[in-house]
């Protein structure tokens, strides 16, 4: 099995533009590796877009609310994971 490290929860989800809102507990960079858990929802994926206030960004440190361009749909409350 994988190690992974929970760094986060998705606080909103915007299907028009296919983007997650994160409260991030954890960093984060481009290229990291995340795992997207929830009750119907269950997927890995590479960060391939970042922004914070509608500014593209290569990195977030813990606390950061940060906007994640995502693979497949997902909900409120769902856990973000690193994929270690």
């Amino acid at each position: 099995m994988t190690d992974e490290k929970l760094i986060g929860e998705i606080f909103a989800y915007f299907a028009n533009i296919g983007v997650a809102a994160i409260n991030l507990s954890d960093s984060l960079k481009l290229g990291d590796k995340i795992h997207v858990i929830g009750s119907t929802t269950d997927f890995i994926q590479k960060v391939k877009s970042m922004q914070i206030e509608h500014k593209p960004i290569d990195k977030v440190k813990p606390g950061d609310d940060v906007g994640l361009k995502v693979d497949d749909r997902v909900r409120p409350k769902d856990k973000i994971y690193k994929v270690l």
